[in-house]
C-alpha cells in the first residue's frame, strides 16, 4: 500500500497564513531591534522576548513555506513553541506587570496586536493538522 504524502502547507489558505507570519516576523523583529538598540535598559526582558517572538515567527514562516517533512516538523515545533510562549508570557504579563514595564508582542496574549498572536498559532496548528498525510 502506497503512503499518501501530506498536502503542502503553502497551498490555498496556507499562503495567507504564511503572509501573516511573514508580516509578524518583520514587525516583531523590527520592533525588537529598535527597542534593544535605543532603550534596552528600560525593559530588557520585554525587548528580548519580543526579539524571541520575531525569531519564532521567522522560523514558523520558513517551516510553513517550505516543502517536505523536515519543514513540516520545523513548522510544528515553531508554531507549538509560539503557542506556549504567548500563553506563558500573556499569563505573566497579566499576573506580574512589574517585570514588564513595556509590552512584548505576546503581552496580555497579544492585546497590542489585536490578539492575533494568540489566534495565529491556533490557526497554524490547525492548518498543519488539516494538511497532514492521511493515515
Amino acid at each position: 500500500m502506497r503512503e499518501t504524502a501530506a498536502r503542502a502547507t503553502s497551498s490555498g489558505p496556507g499562503r495567507v497564513l504564511i503572509a501573516v507570519y511573514a508580516i509578524f516576523a518583520l514587525s516583531a523583529t523590527a520592533r525588537a531591534t529598535v527597542q534593544i538598540a535605543t532603550k534596552f535598559t528600560e525593559a530588557p526582558l520585554a525587548y528580548l522576548l519580543s526579539a524571541l517572538a520575531g525569531v519564532v515567527y521567522i522560523v514558523a514562516t520558513i517551516g510553513l513555506a517550505g516543502h517536505g517533512p523536515g519543514y513540516r516538523r520545523l513548522a510544528w515545533a515553531a508554531v507549538g513553541f509560539e503557542l506556549v510562549g504567548v500563553l506563558v508570557v500573556g499569563t505573566l504579563t497579566v499576573l506580574d506587570t512589574a517585570d514588564f514595564p513595556d509590552d512584548t508582542v505576546w503581552s496580555v496574549f497579544g492585546r497590542g496586536y489585536g490578539f492575533v498572536p494568540l489566534v495565529l498559532p491556533i490557526v497554524g496548528l490547525a492548518w498543519l493538522h488539516w494538511t497532514r498525510a492521511p493515515r
